[in-house]
């Protein structure tokens, strides 16, 4: 997407830097970032350019050691594989319930967490981007179904100010035309 962004405005400097981890964008100098996932109050301006879907997923090594969760509450008897302390966001029905799962494998990389779970480390809610490969070759299964995460957000975040810069909305306009 950025590359096509530089072609498409071969003016523009871009320099990017890629990492899961959640920068400070005031002080680490950044015009804006992508944050998926669940936003918490902050004092940065967030849109919100599509949505990403996702999954509570383990290996089928793990399942067989550990069993299946079938519900939320059974979450707490398995190890979670997570980027910190998160909670986790799941639909019962039209209900969302927020679960405190517990883990001893936490990483910032979504690719990492993906390979853990494949390794039967614990359950892991992750991106489909992120597991549809594991998924399709039975290196993961989808567990807890009835029991869906709801939509997360993709959104471009930047610092507060009345007017983004251009190269900052030029950017927001790609990644919604992405997710179109």
């Amino acid at each position: 997407m950025l590359a096509e962004m530089a072609r498409r405005h071969r003016q523009l400097h871009i320099h990017t830097s890629y990492s899961d981890r959640f920068v400070d964008l005031i002080s680490e100098g950044f015009d804006c970032s992508i944050r998926v996932g669940y936003l918490p109050d902050s004092n940065l301006i967030a849109r919100r350019v599509g949505p990403i879907y996702g999954k509570l997923v383990a290996s089928p090594d793990y399942i067989k050691v550990h069993g299946s969760p079938e519900a939320p509450e059974e979450l707490a008897s398995h190890q979670a594989l997570m980027q910190g302390t998160e909670a986790w966001q799941l639909m019962d029905g039209e209900k969302i319930l927020t679960i405190h799962p517990q883990g001893r494998f936490k990483a910032d990389n979504g690719t990492a967490l993906a390979a853990a779970a494949a390794a039967g480390l614990g359950v892991a809610w992750l991106p489909d981007c992120l597991i549809d490969e594991y998924v399709a070759s039975g290196a993961l299964v989808p567990v807890m179904t009835r029991y869906p995460p709801p939509p997360a957000g993709v959104y471009v975040i930047r610092p507060p100010g009345q007017y983004p810069a251009r190269k900052v909305q030029v950017f927001t306009e790609l990644m919604i035309e992405y997710f179109e």
